[in-house]
C-alpha cells in the first residue's frame, strides 16, 4: 500500500497525547500521515471523502466501534477499490478491536501499518455496511439506552447493569429469517448478525465468527424461555465460557439473508440504528482490506 495515510480522530480524543506523540514518531521517518479531528455528526464520512478524493488509499479511524462504521461504511459506499482501514481503539468498548485483538497503545496500533493489510469482508444490510455487527431486540435497547456516564465509569459491564435493571421491561419480537438453507420464524429477545464476534460492551453473540470467510454468523435468542436465562447469555460473557453452560441460541451461517417483521425494528450497526420491517443482508466477500496482527482471532 501507498505511505500515505489518512488519520480520522474522534473529538473527544483530540487532546490525547499518546497519539499525537507516536503520529509524530511516524512523521519523522518521512510517512505521510494526515490527521482530521471530527467536531460534529457527519464529519467522518465528509473527511473520506477528502481522503479519497486526494488520493489517500489507507484511513486510519481512531475512535470507537461507531467511528470505526461511520469510516468503514462510507469507504466502502465510495466503491473504489484498493483501500485498507487501520485502527486505533480510543472508544469505551472497542469491541471490534477487541475480538480482533488490535493493540490499545496507539503506537503498537499504528505499527500494524509496516504490516500487509489483508482483504476482509463486509456486510451490507439495506443501503448501510458494516464490517462488525448487526444486532435486533432486547439487546439493542439495552446498547442504545445505557448512559455515557455509566460507560465510562464501568465500561462493559455498564450494559450488563442496564440489561438488569429493565429486565421486568423485556418485550419480544417477532420475525421471519430465512435464506437458500435456512429459514426460521418466530418470537426473539435478540439476534446478532456477526461479521464480527461481540457487540454492546462485550456480548459474544457471534463467538466462532470470522470476517475472511464469506459468511456473517446469525444468532437468534429466541422468546420461549426462562426470561432470566436469555438475560444472563446475552450479558454474562463469563457463564458462556464455563464448558457446562448450554446455549440458547439458534446459530446458523449464511451469505445472504432476509429479515422480515410485522411491525417496525431496530437493527443497531455499531451504534448506528436502521428501522425498517424487512432488512435484505448480504456479505460482501474481501471488499475492505484491514490492518490487523498476525494472530488476529477474526481471521479464519
Amino acid at each position: 500500500m501507498s505511505d500515505r495515510k489518512f488519520l480520522i480522530l474522534h473529538g473527544k480524543q483530540a487532546s490525547n497525547d499518546a497519539l499525537r506523540k507516536a503520529v509524530q514518531s511516524r512523521r519523522d521517518t518521512g510517512e505521510d500521515l494526515a490527521v482530521r479531528v471530527t467536531w460534529e455528526g457527519g464529519d467522518a464520512e465528509r473527511y473520506v471523502r477528502e481522503a479519497l478524493g486526494s488520493g489517500y488509499k489507507t484511513i486510519i479511524a481512531a475512535g470507537g466501534d461507531g467511528s470505526i462504521r461511520d469510516i468503514a461504511n462510507a469507504m466502502i459506499a465510495s466503491e473504489k477499490d484498493d483501500l485498507a482501514l487501520a485502527i486505533v481503539p480510543l472508544g469505551t468498548a472497542n469491541d471490534f478491536a477487541t475480538a480482533a485483538a488490535i493493540p490499545e497503545d496507539e503506537a503498537d496500533a499504528l505499527a500494524l501499518l509496516d504490516g500487509e493489510p489483508i482483504p476482509c469482508d463486509a456486510v451490507k444490510i439495506n443501503d448501510q455496511y458494516f464490517i462488525n455487527m448487526a444486532t435486533g431486540g432486547f439487546g439493542t435497547e439495552v446498547t442504545t439506552e445505557t448512559s455515557e456516564d455509566l460507560k465510562k465509569m464501568l465500561g462493559g459491564a455498564a450494559y450488563f447493569l442496564t440489561g438488569l435493571s429493565k429486565f421486568t421491561e423485556i418485550k419480544a419480537a417477532s420475525g421471519t429469517f430465512t435464506n437458500n438453507d435456512f429459514h426460521w420464524q418466530g418470537e426473539f429477545l435478540a439476534v446478532g448478525l456477526g461479521n464480527g464476534q461481540q457487540a454492546g460492551g462485550g456480548q459474544r453473540l457471534c463467538p466462532d465468527a470470522v470476517i475472511n470467510d464469506g459468511l456473517i454468523d446469525v444468532a437468534i435468542l429466541p422468546a420461549d424461555m426462562d426470561l432470566l436465562a436469555g438475560v444472563r447469555e446475552l450479558f454474562d460473557s463469563e457463564a458462556r465460557q464455563d464448558p457446562d453452560y448450554e446455549g440458547l441460541f439458534i446459530r446458523h451461517r449464511v451469505s445472504t439473508l432476509t429479515v422480515e417483521t410485522p411491525s417496525p425494528m431496530h437493527f443497531n450497526l455499531d451504534g448506528e440504528p436502521i428501522k425498517d420491517t424487512r432488512f435484505e443482508i448480504k456479505v460482501l466477500p474481501g471488499r475492505l482490506a484491514l490492518y490487523l496482527p498476525g494472530d488476529c482471532p477474526l481471521l479464519g
